[in-house]
């Protein structure tokens, strides 16, 4: 059978019930359909991090890449971050919101980096990678993003878990809204959590 070309009419319509498409609907059908904002940004991530991949001395070839190369490149954005991390000895070390400025480094923030690996976790198996050879979900990054989390929960005087906690109570505690006003908080909230994690995102559209 010949493939079904598209001006041939592949559904003839019932004599007495057709009807011509309008020219909304012919340009639905026409437009293309774009990527999502998440599946721009993973996209950008994974060909900034093969980049980072080629750039290399000498270059490494992804499948010899491992948690170790994946720290390496998180430290690498570092110097792209926008978070200020007050050093231990800095008057303002383990304040939150100090009240002047200080020489201390600006450093990606821990959820930038955390999201980053999802989505290169992803982009990893949806490239054909095998699931556990991926570098992304090793044990050795999931313990290096504890290890800033937590540093930097004291430098800035965060404390994550206590603040998810603490949303959650007011979330029981608060009366439940109506259908419309569920469907705009979760819109706002959506991309609130998409801005930030795109506030530190490395050169090239990268996060």
């Amino acid at each position: 059978m010949d493939p079904i070309s598209p001006d041939s009419d592949a559904l003839p319509t019932p004599e007495g019930r057709g009807s011509s498409p309008t020219p909304a609907a012919d340009a639905r059908l026409a437009a293309p359909s774009l990527p999502s904002r998440y599946e721009s940004q993973k996209r950008r991530d994974w060909h900034t991090f093969l980049q980072y991949l080629r750039n290399g001395r000498p270059p490494l070839a992804l499948a010899a890449c491992g948690g170790a190369h994946v720290i390496e490149f998180l430290r690498y954005l570092d110097q792209f971050g926008k978070t200020k991390v007050h050093v231990a000895g800095c008057c303002f070390f383990g304040r939150p919101g100090p009240p002047a400025r200080c020489s201390c480094p600006l450093r990606q923030a821990w959820g930038s980096l955390d999201a980053l690996i999802g989505r290169l976790r992803a982009a990893f198996e949806e490239s054909g990678g095998r699931t556990e050879a991926n570098p992304f979900a090793a044990r050795s990054v999931r313990v290096y993003l504890r290890e800033v989390r937590e540093s930097q929960a004291k430098a800035r005087g965060i404390t994550y878990e206590k603040k998810k906690r603490k949303r959650m109570a007011a979330e029981a505690e608060a009366p439940a809204p109506s259908s419309s006003s569920s469907l705009s908080s979760a819109a706002a909230m959506s991309t609130t959590a998409t801005e930030r994690s795109a506030g530190d995102a490395p050169p090239g559209g990268s996060s």
